[in-house]
């Protein structure tokens, strides 16, 4: 019998050790507290011989230790729990991006190639692997307790979480945030394999990839008639986008991410690109998540 749970990735012994830093302070404070509290209460009783003479009135050291001290130690908590949250959120610039879709009430995956899962995820040991969430109708969150690894998918737009698999084996995937009447039941499985076995386990399937697709939509929704390299209308050239510092209309530069790129797909009017006149109409409503995630990836792969 196992009193934790396996720390199944990267991060999840920094989480650990974080979190029982934090269970030991606040066990140590709170049992001195008590203690101090049982020793005043015998010592100081009513009718006991203490000395209550000559009482201290102030203690200019103690009032100095009793605040500089705590805020000494909060400081340093914070410090650590700023390093390990951004190692949420850092990581290698080739890491395997998948995107994720919360719908009441299942998981959505869908890997670069095309093949896609519900309510399960395979993963390769020892690969770093983005997961871009997103959500079709209210606020899920990410939840594998292995991987201690927990985030939001809000409407309306990308939220991004990183790690990499350390242990294979499977394990849970839940929904950790209220999102309607089955969200106890909205849950799965995240299998994580040998290098091997995964590449092949991806391979099977006859799905075109995300690339390919975003590529057909780019033509049938006519965005090549515009932003196309021979294109005669005056639009930003998307070659090489991705990743690219963009300059917009009102001073701000922005660097073209997914984030980014959604917006630009559904609310093109909020950041404009300088030089360039707010004329492209939003897709709102007629792009579905599947759809946006393969758009996105054709653009990111467009050089």
């Amino acid at each position: 019998m196992t009193w934790t749970l396996p720390a199944a990735s990267d991060i999840a012994s920094s989480v650990d050790y974080l979190f029982y830093a934090m269970l030991a302070l606040t066990g140590v404070v709170a049992l001195a507290i008590t203690l101090l509290i049982i020793f005043f209460a015998i010592r100081y009783r009513a009718g006991s011989d203490a000395d209550r003479s000559n009482v201290p009135t102030s203690s200019r050291w103690l009032e100095y230790g009793w605040t500089l001290t705590p805020i000494a130690i909060f400081l340093g908590i914070f410090a650590w729990a700023a390093v390990v949250y951004a190692r949420f959120y850092t990581g290698p610039a080739d890491a395997m991006t998948i995107f994720v879709v919360g719908k009441q009430w299942m998981w959505k995956a869908e890997h670069a190639n095309g093949r896609r899962e519900i309510d399960e995820l395979h993963l390769p040991l020892g690969q770093p692997v983005r997961v871009m969430l997103s959500t079709e109708d209210v606020i899920h969150s990410f939840f594998v307790p292995a991987f201690r690894i927990k985030q939001d998918a809000v409407p309306g737009r990308y939220t991004m979480i990183r790690f990499t698999p350390t242990r294979a084996g499977t394990y849970w995937l839940h929904c950790a945030e209220y999102c309607g009447t089955d969200h106890a039941r909205m849950g799965g499985r995240v299998v994580v394999m040998a290098p091997a076995a995964f590449a092949q386990w991806l391979q099977q399937g006859d799905s075109s990839s995300l690339a390919s697709r975003g590529g057909e939509l780019f033509r049938q929704k006519g965005c090549s008639g515009c932003h196309a390299a021979n294109s005669t209308v005056h639009a930003p050239d998307l070659a090489g986008i991705y990743g690219r510092v963009v300059h917009l209309n009102d001073g701000r530069t922005l660097v073209a991410d997914e984030a980014y790129l959604r917006d630009s797909i559904l609310l093109p009017k909020r950041d404009v690109v300088a030089g360039y006149e707010p004329v492209m109409p939003s897709f709102q409503g007629q792009l579905d998540e599947s759809e946006l995630a393969a758009l996105i990836t054709f653009l990111k792969e467009t050089r």
